[in-house]
């Protein structure tokens, strides 16, 4: 029963619309309305500016750690708490306080990485933070970093590297949002393909994505605010 009531509370936790709150409360905005629609850190970055922005990401990605420490702090020990974490992310993603909709996952989910293994995360980060430094696209960096959480979740613990052994519950938790982040940047996938995705005024852009008339709205619609 225990379990139980904290799963509910790891996916409440990952439920709260961290983006749409901020922009309705001190920024009356909708974020649903604005760019990408979506309510998750990018967009926020994008439409409410960086110190917006920085509190969602702090917010998203600590729902995660929370969720994920949660059984340790009820000394729940018989199961891996990433999927207490697993759950906050589907939270996040399918939130009861937003019709069942969310973020694209990827905070949350580095969120549950950090509460399970902090030096898989600096990992992972590094990779993040040197993709999008070349490409200057967060979507591009998040797709990469997906995939490359997959494979090293099943290379590392064969040679005790940062794991030292393999909790396969949370190698499948893992290659199973690996997919879902994925999945849910296809939109995102398929501009990149095309050369049309948003960027950031950050990086070198080495794949040329073309600068798009959306994006400059989207830059007169947050000096508006």
């Amino acid at each position: 029963m225990t379990m139980i009531l904290l799963l509910l509370v790891a996916y409440l936790l990952g439920s709260i619309p961290s983006g749409l709150w901020i922009g309705h409360y001190f920024f009356h905005k909708n974020l649903r309305d604005f760019g990408s629609g979506n309510i998750g850190t990018t967009n926020t970055f994008r439409i409410l500016g960086k110190r917006a922005g920085t509190v969602v990401f702090v917010m998203d990605l600590l729902k995660g750690t929370l969720a994920t420490v949660l059984p340790l702090m009820f000394g729940i020990e018989t199961i891996s708490p990433a999927l207490f974490g697993l759950f906050a992310v589907l939270g996040h993603t399918f939130s009861i306080f937003n019709h069942f909709q969310g973020g694209k996952a990827v905070a949350t989910a580095a969120g549950m990485l950090l509460g399970y293994s902090p030096w898989f995360v600096l990992l992972l980060a590094f990779v993040f933070f040197i993709t999008f430094y070349l490409t200057s696209m967060v979507s591009f960096a998040s797709v990469l970093c997906a995939g490359v959480a997959a494979i090293l979740v099943l290379i590392l613990p064969a040679f005790h590297l940062i794991f030292t052994s393999y909790d396969w519950l949370f190698t499948s938790i893992v290659l199973f949002l690996a997919c879902f982040i994925i999945i849910r940047h296809r939109e995102n996938i398929t501009r990149i393909r095309n050369k049309s995705e948003n960027i950031f005024n950050f990086g070198l852009n080495i794949t040329h994505q073309k600068r798009q008339k959306r994006q400059k709205r989207q830059k007169r619609q947050k000096h508006n605010i």
